[in-house]
């Protein structure tokens, strides 16, 4: 089955990239995959990721013809994304990584925090974007994959002071170090923006590479454009939400209930 752009990701993290881009082009027509076997990528060696993720990519493939991939994971994207654009040639595919670039043009203090997790904090891909676009900032990085999985854990619940309770000691970190803008180098923060801006006040700008990202992708979409690859159907819009491992029925019942949240067909596991 055709469609435009399907989004990956260990967990829930790029859902709000799949919301952003279908505010801004209804029309598309998308999928999520959810790698739940292998959450969380941010804890893997940088083989287990790409491993992972190229399976991810070919379970897609066995099911749909999707135009563009969007890897909605920092992670995912820094350690990945060249080896599925040699090994699946002809398939594009939009990395998501920590928007340094942005925050160096925004920050007056030249002091930028970078939340992510351990593996994209250290990877070279992102010591190379803070060496191209940050060279005269300083950095201060802090990996937090005990955040990640409280989003993850918690997302149903829609708590807003327990979120603000999980992201305390982050911003708090941040403050110390007297930074100025916050990059959330990891999809799974965009959850809780809102609460993490609060957090740090209206002094400290934070930042993330969403707007790029999903202008990338309707650009892609708009070249490949015509009649014949993009019809105006009935049959536009979401693909459902599919898992690669269901833990326990629970978890199932958690993520039909995500769906209900996020107003996407439960699409179970994809396999």
């Amino acid at each position: 089955m055709h469609l435009d752009f399907a989004f990956l990701d260990s967990g829930t993290g790029g859902l709000p990239y799949m919301g952003y881009l279908k505010s801004a082009c209804p029309e598309a027509s998308c999928l999520y995959l959810a790698d739940t076997k292998n959450f969380p990528y941010g804890e893997k060696t940088p083989e287990q990721v790409i491993a992972a993720t190229k399976e991810a990519v070919e379970l897609v493939l066995s099911r749909f013809s999707p135009t563009a991939f969007v890897l909605a994971c920092n992670t995912m994207s820094v350690t990945a994304l060249d080896t599925l654009r040699k090994d699946f040639p002809g398939i594009h595919f939009i990395g998501t990584v920590p928007a340094i670039k942005v925050a160096a043009a925004k920050t007056k203090n030249k002091i930028i925090g970078l939340l992510a997790t351990e593996a994209t904090v250290h990877h070279p891909y992102t010591l190379g974007l803070i060496q191209d676009f940050a060279s005269t900032c300083r950095v201060i990085s802090r990996g937090d994959g005990q955040l990640i999985r409280f989003i993850e854990q918690h997302l149903l619940k829609g708590d807003k002071n327990l979120y603000l309770q999980a992201a305390r000691p982050a911003v708090d970190f941040f403050l110390s170090q007297n930074v100025d803008t916050i990059v959330l180098g990891c999809t799974h923060f965009l959850h809780i923006a809102s609460e993490i801006q609060q957090l740090a006040g209206e002094g400290i700008q934070v930042v993330d590479s969403r707007e790029g990202v999903i202008r990338q992708a309707l650009r892609i979409r708009s070249g490949e454009s015509s009649a014949s690859i993009f019809p105006a159907t009935p049959d536009a819009g979401h693909k459902g939400f599919f898992v690669t491992e269901l833990s326990s029925p629970d978890m199932s019942r958690y993520y039909q209930e995500l769906c209900v949240q996020f107003s996407i067909p439960w699409g179970g596991l994809l396999k």
